[in-house]
């Protein structure tokens, strides 16, 4: 009688190769979103890497996995929300300039505002990339200054063409220096709304961010449109 000869053995179990953390999108998002928070309150000089993987409840290593350097680090927190305000920009003006009627002024300016109003007003997150921002605009230095082209100029550039298209009567660049200006009051007024009641003698009482952006499209509109006294070469 013959019989089978049987392998009773365990089938050997697949080694999992080296690569990726499980779970690898997830951890990158964590580490994103806590490095935004610690950047936001101490600047990219005054943070450091140990604090950022604490707040992740990660290792050191696993950040430098990820991320190679805090710089790289620091330039994937400010893309990850600086390129969605710059599409959603783009896409703003996009629908403006499908309209059968050409946009206002202060239509345009409203949609350069807005998706960043609303990021600062989404969740603390959003808040926090807005005060990461505006840390990173008194940053003088080169690097910082190639983030902010890379984020926002063609954005920017194409709201430029559109109130010049608007403003005829206004050489392009005197319409480019009021953009500066736009720039500068709403960055502020992003980071420092607690200033109003100062300023006002705290009659305005709590201050509602729709009426703050609502008179902030008013007053920079208005600047837009002020006649040229000397065109711009």
């Amino acid at each position: 009688m013959m019989t089978r000869n049987i392998d009773s053995s365990k089938p050997k179990s697949k080694q999992r190769r080296p690569g990726r953390p499980a779970g690898d999108k997830d951890l990158r998002v964590a580490i994103l979103d806590s490095a935004e928070q610690v950047f936001s309150e101490h600047g990219y000089n005054g943070s450091r890497m140990r604090d950022i993987a604490s707040k992740s409840n990660v290792n050191q290593a696993l950040i430098n996995y990820y991320f190679q350097s805090k710089q790289h680090l620091f330039d994937q927190v400010f893309l990850r929300r600086g390129k969605h305000i710059g599409r959603r920009r783009e896409e703003l003006l996009d629908a403006l300039l499908a309209q059968p009627a050409a946009p206002s002024v202060e239509e345009l300016v409203r949609a350069y505002l807005t998706p960043q109003w609303d990021m600062k007003y989404s969740s603390e997150s959003g808040a926090a990339f807005v005060k990461l921002q505006a840390r990173l605009h008194a940053e003088p230095e080169e690097h910082a200054l190639r983030l902010r082209r890379e984020v926002y100029d063609q954005s920017a550039k194409r709201y430029i063409s559109a109130i010049s298209d608007a403003l005829p009567e206004l050489s392009k660049p005197t319409v480019g220096l009021r953009m500066a200006f736009l720039i500068g009051a709403y960055l502020f007024m992003l980071n420092d709304v607690d200033r109003l009641n100062d300023l006002t003698d705290n009659q305005l009482g709590k201050v509602d961010k729709t009426e703050v952006l609502d008179n902030l499209v008013i007053f920079l509109s208005a600047g837009m449109t002020a006649p040229e006294n000397t065109p711009l070469l």
